[in-house]
């Protein structure tokens, strides 16, 4: 019996490797730059303007809740009023207790941060430096000064008994004429559509005492959050000229890590 032979196996020749194709490093044009660019500044400059903008804290009158150099993001959503086009926005009217930023009545270019103290419809009574609303006294904020009897201020801590125009040259006129007729029985009344706010440093703030209410369209946002705090001096934002610009900027530099109140970095603001 003979054996089958078992044929052999062929072998195919080794493929040869392909190669791969060489990487194509596509350039920007000037043109693509600039568009790249401009989309950045255009992203940024709308959150700024209608979502979210950054204040600094220029004077003690909210001490110490806010100090002065506070660098605060203000959220200028919440309390804008209700747009129709964006239905999923949550919006709501100031309460009172909030820490809100706004125009100063009568000077449009000027931003403040007060506490907002009254709503329309409110009755206001200051009785030796406690706030009664509608008859009830309200708790002092957490980091709001007592009234003691050194501090003690006929015109701040007994408002509105001794009117604006009798006692405090830096009320305004418009104040003056019109406070009367918000006052009734001892007490001041919040008209509709205006805010009443003070400062938490409530012995060193010119506030709706000195120049009344506040209208609703005034208001810009609500402090969210203190991204930076750098000692300051009490007259630091009122210095002009370049010179003074530069000296301030140039001690920024120099003490940076040792002059930053690093334990109110992103500390929420209340």
């Amino acid at each position: 019996m003979t054996k089958k032979k078992t044929p052999a196996l062929k072998t195919q020749p080794a493929a040869e490797p392909v190669p791969e194709p060489e990487a194509t490093t596509v350039e920007e044009t000037p043109y693509e730059a600039l568009a790249s660019i401009c989309s950045v500044l255009v992203i940024g400059l709308f959150i700024l303007t209608f979502l979210g903008q950054n204040f600094v804290i220029p004077s003690g009158s909210m001490e110490k809740t806010l100090l002065i150099g506070d660098h605060l993001v203000v959220d200028r959503i919440t309390l804008a009023p209700s747009a129709a086009w964006m239905p999923l926005v949550h919006y709501r009217e100031p309460r009172r207790g909030d820490i809100v930023v706004f125009l100063k009545p009568g000077e449009p270019d000027l931003y403040l941060v007060k506490r907002c103290i009254g709503v329309p419809g409110d009755h206001i009574r200051l009785h030796n430096g406690v706030v009664s609303i509608n008859g009830v006294p309200q708790p002092l904020p957490p980091t709001a000064e007592a009234t003691t009897a050194e501090n003690h201020s006929d015109f701040l801590d007994e408002f509105p008994m001794i009117p604006p125009a009798d006692e405090q040259p830096s009320a305004t006129e418009t104040w003056a004429v019109d406070f009367p007729s918000h006052f009734e029985n001892g007490e001041l009344v919040v008209p509709p559509g205006k805010f009443f706010m003070m400062g938490d440093h409530r012995h060193n703030s010119l506030d709706s005492r000195y120049w009344g209410f506040v209208p609703r369209e005034n208001i810009v946002g609500r402090p969210l959050f203190n991204y930076w705090s750098f000692k300051t001096p009490e007259d630091q934002y009122e210095q002009t000229g370049i010179g003074n610009t530069v000296a301030w900027l140039g001690h920024v530099a120099i003490h940076f890590f040792t002059d930053t109140r690093w334990k109110r970095t992103l500390n929420l603001v209340r």
